[in-house]
């Protein structure tokens, strides 16, 4: 299995929370989205199953949704 492609997205803040990266990103169109696939388990953070949408992401973190991986960066 070959490795996807992984996305950095920079942020401004030392932290964002996981319900605003999925917007920054462009993986969901809003906030109801993103509620709906974290808590039908389709989101992991760092590889784990995330069941937070307010969880707290640092530099260095990835999320993963329908197969694509982002990376936060530090701007």
């Amino acid at each position: 299995m070959s490795n996807p492609e992984i996305d950095e997205i920079p942020i401004r803040d030392d932290m964002i929370r996981l319900g605003q990266l999925l917007k920054l990103a462009n993986l969901v169109e809003d906030g109801v989205e993103a509620t709906e696939l974290i808590k039908n388990g389709l989101v992991k953070v760092n590889d784990d199953i995330e069941e937070r949408r307010g969880r707290q992401l640092h530099a260095g973190d990835t999320v993963t949704v329908n197969g694509q991986t982002v990376r936060i960066a530090s701007s």
